[in-house]
């Protein structure tokens, strides 16, 4: 999600109920569960029936949440789970035996949640819920602000948390992105989210200062960020459904958050980072930080960790790549100009989020955020990773590299797990404008002999490569220059892995523009005046700047890969990875050739992509048994956004999600701006078997839900056997008026 440059979209409120039609179709009112599964009572509802206040908060606010859509046959389909409820509807509507229910959910925009008949609507949990049931509520741990990725952990999973364990109760971790709005300024008042915060932190005596007050003291605005800081990060809790078909949180249970405070403490692997502190001042050991924080997506990893996304951290502490505009125009004078080798600022920036106290000690270097992190839930937030010794505690993945990280996704076999004899291959993707997408490969194998702890070590040492799309328009990031138009799977284009190192033997894809082509990658990277840009000094400073590395040997530039997810059961037959380019309507830094635009004719010579539509791409790869040796891959759009009016009219794709079979789903954030109807949560059909017939299904993407206000849905997961479908709310009433959840 790049919230930094969100448009805002016109104004609408809207008061439409959660739809009823076919309430109570389900006859006895019994779900159909998947095999093994005891039968529970689930009336095919479509209200929040709970209250969902909290104390201290108006009514008028819009919460961010967790909603459950929970499956009830209501089409009588005989269908088990949520995902083969949704396939069996796409049939009958590419059959034309739909009768009357209403399929795909109708696009409009409301302050409600909605959904088609058959996912019966639950609230989980929202911002600034208890978590725990302690009787101080000034004390009680409260979920986190703007959630984002899910996880469903079902009890008694083994071998991998994917799809396994029990179906109504489990473990769920939730990412938790920002605070939306301007927190408190010794002459001003905070605004939206942060005004929220305000006035329940000052309800519960945590703050003594009216929320409305333009006259905040240090004493007050340190209380305030701390405060902040622990709205941020993830979440850790349990929840249940009942037998009714209610989820809740198990307050019973020991509930954990994990933060930006020096609560959460994490180490830095691979890669060596700037001595830090704790946010009393005293010395941590080394690579070793405080917190984390703008968490956005993430991944569950094969072994039964969580890698949570660190994305926009420039926000709270200052940006380590200070050398580019959001414009993608290079800034002169900020240790990055050619003739020299590339320094850093690690220095935290005293107007950062984060630096509104005036407490030195709340503040630490900008080299520590950026990264993926690998949390072992349930440890302690404190215990980071080798502290207790061996492989257990929460890490840093410093060999993968800083970039604005929105998720991460595993090469594994079709039942999920690593691949054994073969290297461990994470793909992730940097999710900016002009951003790209990254594959790691480590350095040593997989065997099924490891340990836990052994198969964590492996992502300690590895090679990163970039993406290169070559034959990509630049101008556009959506077409081939060969063909103007869009690739396909029939006609695709062709790209290559390019290693980025200081040793890297790959020809730099921008050698030949810049007349040397020859130049290896390695070459290109030490080189203090390639491209316009300083040199590396080491494979390290590599790492630490991904984006201006990637530039520097001419990565072709991508349309916000905001999600990437490999497909083990992809219904072609063969693995495929699926990117979600949400959209890009921002100039570029290089031209065609990959060569860099000088800061002087940047605004007149490099093109405008003017996507606002967005689109997903899929990738193969060349070895396509065999991700970690594959260097060549084929990449085609498999669906594109587009305005219009109609119910498949969507645009702005962003997180994706893979059910158990291979489907493909996604949510939007953008498609209100661009076709002013609510966000959704979306599924694709790419069955093959669908293409043909008088109303062909493939590629057509069938909403089947819909957030309120102008609310974001991120986060998709499903529970372990699809009996649910979890998705986050998330910033509803952040740019139009909300007052969703009812309470």
């Amino acid at each position: 999600m790049d919230r930094l440059d969100r448009p805002t979209a016109k104004p609408q409120v809207a008061t439409l109920a959660l739809l009823a039609s076919l309430a109570g179709a389900c006859g006895d009112d019994r779900r159909p569960r998947p095999a093994g599964e005891d039968g529970g009572v689930r009336a095919c509802a479509t209200e929040l029936r709970r209250d969902s206040s909290v104390a201290g908060v108006p009514l008028d606010r819009g919460l961010s949440a967790v909603v459950a859509l929970s499956y009830c046959d209501a089409a009588n389909t005989g269908a088990s789970d949520v995902a083969g409820y949704v396939k069996v509807l796409v049939e009958r509507w590419a059959a034309g035996q739909l009768g009357e229910v209403p399929f795909p959910l109708a696009a409009e925009a409301t302050d409600t949640l909605r959904a088609i008949p058959g996912l019966v609507p639950d609230l989980v949990v929202k911002w600034l819920d208890p978590l725990t049931n302690d009787p101080d509520p000034a004390r009680a741990l409260r979920f986190g602000a703007n959630n984002d990725y899910l996880a469903y952990f079902g009890d008694g999973w083994t071998g991998t948390p994917m799809f396994q364990g029990d179906d109504r109760a489990g473990w769920m971790w939730v990412n938790h992105e920002y605070v939306a709005g301007v927190p408190p300024l010794p002459t001003a008042a905070p605004s939206s989210q942060h005004h929220t915060l305000a006035t329940l932190l000052h309800a519960l005596g945590v703050l003594a200062t009216e929320p409305a007050s333009t006259v905040w003291s240090n004493a007050e605005l340190a209380r305030y960020t701390e405060q902040f800081k622990k709205n941020v990060g993830g979440s850790w809790l349990r929840v249940v459904q009942d037998s009714t078909g209610d989820w809740a949180v198990d307050r019973s249970r020991p509930a954990l958050r994990y933060d930006a405070t020096d609560s959460t403490l994490a180490r830095v692997t691979g890669l060596v980072v700037s001595a830090d502190h704790d946010d009393e001042g005293a010395a941590l050991p080394p690579n070793v930080v405080t917190g984390i924080h703008h968490d956005c997506s993430g991944g569950v990893t094969p072994w039964g960790t969580v890698i949570t996304a660190e994305e926009n951290v420039q926000a709270a502490y200052g940006d380590l790549e200070t050398a580019w505009t959001t414009g993608q125009r290079f800034v002169p004078g900020a240790g990055f100009d050619p003739g020299a080798m590339i320094t850093f600022d690690t220095a935290p920036s005293p107007t950062g989020e984060f630096g509104i106290s005036g407490d030195p000690n709340a503040l630490h270097p900008r080299d520590a955020y950026g990264f993926l992190v690998e949390i072992d839930p349930g440890r302690p937030p404190s215990e980071y990773y080798g502290r207790l010794g061996g492989g257990q505690g929460h890490r840093k993945l410093g060999a993968l590299g800083r970039a604005n990280w929105e998720n991460a996704t595993f090469a594994v076999n079709r039942e999920w797990m690593l691949i054994p004899d073969r290297p461990v291959v994470l793909y992730a993707g940097n999710d900016r404008r002009s951003g790209h997408v990254y594959k790691f490969v480590s350095a040593r194998p997989y065997r099924t002999t490891m340990t836990k702890d052994q198969i964590r070590a492996l992502l300690d040492d590895g090679k990163v490569y970039v993406a290169h799309f070559a034959g990509l328009d630049n101008a556009t990031g959506r077409a081939l220059l060969s063909t103007g138009v869009a690739p396909t799977e029939a006609a695709p284009g062709h790209g290559r892995w390019v290693e980025l190192s200081l040793t890297s033997p790959d020809v730099a894809p921008n050698a030949a523009g810049l007349g040397e082509a020859g130049k290896t990658v390695g070459e290109a990277l030490a080189d203090p005046s390639w491209n316009g840009l300083g040199g590396f000094a080491s494979s390290d400073d590599v790492r630490r700047a991904l984006f201006t590395a990637s530039l520097k040997v001419g990565a072709m530039e991508l349309n916000r890969p905001e999600d990437v997810e490999y497909n083990p059961r992809d219904l072609s037959g063969r693995p495929r990875i699926y990117v979600s380019f949400t959209n890009d309507a921002d100039q570029v830094a290089l031209d065609q050739e990959g060569r860099l635009y000088p800061p002087a004719v940047h605004a007149a010579q490099s093109p405008n992509r003017g996507d606002v539509l967005g689109a997903i791409y899929a990738i193969e790869e060349q070895a396509w048994d065999d991700s970690s040796s594959s260097r060549a891959f084929a990449y085609w759009e498999a669906w594109a956004g587009r305005r219009g009016e109609d119910d498949f009219a969507a645009a702005s794709p962003d997180n994706l999600l893979l059910d158990r079979d291979g489907g493909v789903w996604f949510c939007t954030d953008g498609n209100l701006s661009v076709n002013g109807r609510a966000e959704g949560v979306y599924y694709l059909d790419l069955d093959p078997a669908h293409a043909q017939g008088a109303r062909p299904s493939f590629g057509k993407a069938f909403r089947v839900a819909a957030t309120p206000s102008d609310a974001e849905a991120t986060g998709p997961a499903f529970s372990s056997g699809m009996g649910t479908l979890f998705f986050s709310v998330q910033h509803p009433g952040q740019g139009q008026p909300s007052s969703w959840p009812p309470r």
